[in-house]
C-alpha cells in the first residue's frame, strides 16, 4: 500500500511537470533541447558551428524523404500510438540481462519527444518522461504534425536540423525536390548525423532502398540506378 502510493505521487508529480504539448499545435519551435546541448557542446570545444535550421510545411516535404524515414527509422508509425510495446519489452528485457541501459525501440514520436524536451543521456527515469511525453504527444497531436515537427527539427549534421537545411546542404536542393536515392541517403543519416562513415553509410542507404521497393515506393528499375549513384553530388 505505502509502495503503490509513492509510485502513484511519483507518477503525479512527474506527469505535472511535464512540457505543455498544446503549443505544438500551432506553434513551430525554433530551438530544442538537443540544439541547445549542441550548442554548448561546441562551444565548450572552441568550434564556431553555425546553425542551419529552416521550417518547411509537412506537404512541401518529398514524399521521398518521408517513406525513407519511416522505412528506416518507425514503419508503423501510422498504426501505433507511440510507442513499440513489443520493442519496448525486448528493450528492458535486454537492458535487465545486461546490467546496461542503452538498447534503442525509441519510435519517431520518442525520438521526437527526447530531441524536443529532453537530454540525450540514458537512464530509466528519462525513459519514463520519454514516455510520457510521447503518450502526450499522441494523444494532443496528429501524426502528420508529429512527422512534420520531427522532420523540422531532426539532426542532419553539424549544425544541420531539420530537411530543408539538410537538403540543401547535402544536395543543393529544396526538401521537396528530392529524389529517391537522395531521401535514402538522408534517413540513413539519422542515426549518425555528425559522424558517417562512407560504407555504413551506403550499407544503410542501399538496405532504405530496398525496403522501398518492397512496399512499392520504387520499381525494381529506380533500386538499381539508385544504389549505383554516388552518396553525394561532391564530397560534403
Amino acid at each position: 500500500m505505502v509502495i503503490s502510493s509513492i509510485v502513484g505521487a511519483f507518477s503525479a508529480y512527474e506527469y505535472s511537470q511535464l512540457p505543455d504539448i498544446s503549443t505544438l499545435r500551432i506553434r513551430n519551435p525554433n530551438t530544442t533541447a538537443l540544439m541547445e546541448l549542441r550548442k554548448q557542446e561546441y562551444k565548450r570545444k572552441g568550434l564556431r558551428v553555425v546553425k542551419r535550421h529552416i521550417w518547411v510545411p509537412y506537404g512541401t516535404i518529398s514524399a521521398n524523404l518521408k517513406k525513407a524515414v519511416l522505412v528506416s527509422e518507425d514503419a508503423t508509425f501510422f498504426e501505433h500510438k507511440g510507442v513499440d510495446l513489443f520493442e519496448l519489452k525486448e528493450s528492458v528485457k535486454k537492458d535487465w540481462e545486461e546490467g546496461k541501459f542503452k538498447r534503442g525501440a525509441s519510435t519517431i514520436t520518442m525520438q521526437l519527444a527526447k530531441n524536443l524536451y529532453l537530454s540525450p543521456t540514458k537512464s530509466p527515469l528519462r525513459k519514463i518522461r520519454e514516455v510520457m511525453i510521447t503518450f502526450r504527444m499522441e494523444r494532443l497531436l496528429s501524426k502528420a504534425r508529429i512527422f512534420e515537427l520531427y522532420l523540422n527539427v531532426a539532426e542532419w549534421g553539424q549544425g544541420i536540423y531539420g530537411a530543408e537545411a539538410a537538403s540543401r546542404h547535402y544536395f543543393s536542393k529544396r526538401a521537396s525536390h528530392l529524389n529517391s536515392s537522395e531521401a535514402a541517403t538522408l534517413a540513413a543519416l539519422l542515426p549518425s548525423p555528425r559522424n558517417p562513415r562512407d560504407k555504413t553509410l551506403r550499407y544503410r542507404k542501399n538496405l532504405i532502398l530496398s525496403r522501398l521497393a518492397r512496399i512499392g515506393h520504387i520499381s525494381d528499375k529506380e533500386f538499381e540506378r539508385a544504389t549505383r549513384m554516388p552518396l553525394f553530388p561532391q564530397k560534403v
